[in-house]
């Protein structure tokens, strides 16, 4: 069947089944191009090193890497304590500049305070039976979270590679952070 246009051609209208096939082709190109069996991808920057702020990393990748995704988590900084075998199992909960703190900023000042807050947050954490930072790093280990200290970092602070909990990678840069994060479907920075 054909038509005339104003220029004079011919107009070939396709039939409902060469609509179907091309339609059927057009499904076929999308979902070779949407087809991605890889899992979602997280990248998680640690930058802080006290008890407060080591439990939201590492709470965050264990739930993502049960959830299926792929995670990685670059400690750079303070961060780098939670990796740190020895460190991370003496971290400290400050309460001076920290507003939910049930301690005024000047009490907080008190010597000794960082000690008794930080054990008040101790007995919390075994009172309600929550996981230590050790479990929580073997835990996502196990589930293949992927935890990487920063190379520049550990020269700076002088660190000794072999202190860090096994399966850690170290010698990592930023470039490579930056890169993860490019390709991570989420990146967040605690």
């Amino acid at each position: 069947m054909s038509t005339d246009v104003p220029d004079g051609k011919a107009d070939a209208t396709p039939s409902r089944a060469e609509l179907a096939a091309r339609v059927g082709e057009l499904e076929d190109q999308l979902a070779a191009a949407t087809d991605d069996d890889s899992p979602p991808k997280m990248s998680i920057i640690a930058t802080k090193g006290t008890l407060d702020m080591a439990y939201p990393p590492l709470i965050l990748a264990s739930t993502a890497a049960a959830f299926g995704y792929d995670v990685t988590v670059f400690h750079t900084f303070w961060g780098l304590d939670i990796l740190h075998e020895e460190k991370s199992k003496n971290l400290k909960l400050s309460s001076v500049g920290n507003p939910n703190m049930p301690v005024p900023n000047i009490v907080g000042a008190l010597p000794g305070m960082d000690r008794v807050t930080t054990t008040m947050m101790g007995k919390r954490i075994d009172d309600n039976d929550t996981a230590t930072i050790e479990e929580l790093l073997e835990t996502s280990l196990d589930m293949g979270v992927e935890f990487q200290a920063c190379q520049m970092t550990i020269d700076l602070m002088d660190y000794d590679e072999a202190d860090f909990y096994d399966g850690v990678t170290t010698g990592v840069g930023a470039a490579t952070a930056i890169q993860d994060m490019a390709e991570a479907d989420i990146q967040l920075l605690i």
